[in-house]
């Protein structure tokens, strides 16, 4: 009896595999994204000999000096810049603009090697187009293939420093079967190209898409295969981009660069918080400070309520989790004696920033309830602090950097919590507060929270 190739069943959002069709993942409750693929013998490249394993005191580590991508904001990101070998992943929604941060960045890493871009995607043409109006300033080589065999011998031949795969789900693999952008295609080319960069020490950045909901397309294991992962984000139609690392084996996944896009490309924003503050004294209105991994970023939260008359109010948030602000609207309700249940909430963070820190409780608190009583909240006055259910204002750490950022842009006030070991700094009034009562008290003094 002839063998027979063995048949799974992958999901093209997630990568579960199954042994038979599913209408719906039972993993990330996707519906239809099952795909066939039949496991092949891969021609020529099998293994031969076996495997000896080696001392680990004998290894010989690569040199780990770290190359500058030529932009202070993506060496951030990345933990300090490029490594030897490293295989960086970028993804992002389209006409953001990977492909304009990466024809920079190549630019600045042409002048002390030869780098490799690699166009699945645009003909050599436009790529030039698209260097002239950056006004690149060194050559790089170009190279309009899909084919993965001749890019790795391509690579090779040049022997380039940087290769740059654009995109990763346009390369077609002969070791795998299934047609390009597939899920078994997209495994197995990060997987070569991985498998390249730790042999050679080249460094490789491929682009990557992203499917309807923000992740990068293809199986989950896609980024567990790279060293780091990279998100684009960013509203196409504005300026206004920022660059997270969820994935970094070479440094932190808690720094955020800031670029805005221009005629002349990707422009550094190297003051952010000046950039996520309008300035505005107004109801509704309030200022805190999130940290960005090392980075302080004061951030603008603006709430808008208006009466709801069908008993079932909205929660409306961009920028804070919509759990997060039902609760806070909660402990509102419960402990500061605001009626908020017959109001529809519309929260929104100035500028595109995510808050994803607890400290930044109090500001969305404070400007819900200024929303409410329909005023303002003192002039040049900023909120740090994590609500409890309780209602009590709990401590928060790196206060000292955070407060330094307050006086840097001209904040005199900062309510935070009692508990926490703030220094003394000239020319800023500390209130503790204990609850969010107090600090709504503080806040109207003539409408003390009962």
């Amino acid at each position: 009896m002839a063998n027979k190739d063995r048949v799974r069943y992958i999901c093209g959002e997630c990568g579960y595999e199954s042994a038979k069709w599913m209408g719906k993942c039972p993993q990330c409750d996707s519906w239809n994204t099952m795909t066939e693929f039949a496991e092949v013998k891969v021609k020529g490249n099998a293994p031969t000999g076996t495997a000896v394993s080696q001392k680990l005191s004998k290894v010989v580590p690569l040199p780990q000096k770290r190359i500058s991508a030529g932009m202070s904001e993506l060496d951030r990101v990345l933990g300090g810049g490029l490594i030897r070998g490293m295989v960086v992943l970028l993804g992002g929604d389209p006409g953001i603009g990977k492909s304009t941060l990466l024809l920079q960045a190549a630019d600045t890493l042409a002048a002390d090697g030869v780098v490799l871009y690699v166009s699945g995607e645009e003909s050599a043409s436009q790529i030039k187009m698209r260097a002239d109006r950056l006004g690149m300033q060194n050559d790089i080589d170009v190279l309009c293939e899909t084919d993965l065999d001749q890019i790795i011998d391509e690579a090779t031949n040049t022997r380039c420093s940087v290769l740059i795969v654009d995109s990763i789900q346009t390369i077609l693999s002969e070791e795998s079967a299934g047609a390009p952008a597939s899920v078994s295609q997209v495994r197995a080319a990060t997987a070569r190209l991985t498998r390249y960069a730790k042999e050679t020490g080249v460094i490789v950045l491929i682009v990557g898409h992203v499917t309807k909901d923000g992740n990068i397309a293809g199986p989950r294991v896609l980024e567990h295969i790279v060293d780091t992962v990279l998100y684009f984000e960013g509203d196409r139609h504005e300026g206004l981009r920022l660059l997270r690392a969820v994935k970094n084996r070479f440094g932190s996944t808690n720094e955020v660069g800031v670029f805005e896009m221009g005629d002349g490309g990707m422009r550094e924003v190297a003051d952010p918080s000046r950039l996520f503050l309008s300035g505005e004294i107004a109801p509704g209105c309030c200022v805190t400070c999130a940290m960005e991994g090392t980075r302080p970023i004061l951030a603008e939260v603006q709430s808008l309520l208006t009466d709801n008359a069908f008993g079932n109010p909205r929660r409306t948030s961009a920028g804070v989790d919509t759990g997060r602000l039902s609760l806070l609207l909660a402990v509102l309700e419960k402990k500061a004696h605001l009626r908020l249940s017959t109001k529809d909430v519309y929260l929104n963070v100035v500028g595109g920033l995510k808050l994803d820190e607890r400290s930044t409780d109090l500001a969305v608190a404070l400007c819900v309830a200024s929303a409410m009583m329909d005023l303002p909240l003192p002039p040049r006055t900023a909120a740090l602090g994590e609500v409890g259910l309780t209602g009590e204002v709990r401590a928060l750490s790196r206060i000292e950097t955070r407060l330094n950022e307050c006086v840097r842009l001209g904040y005199d006030t900062v309510l935070l919590p009692k508990t926490a070991k703030a220094p003394k700094i000239a020319g800023l009034k500390l209130v503790p507060v204990a609850t969010i009562g107090e600090a709504i008290a503080y806040c109207y003094e003539k409408k003390p929270v009962v």
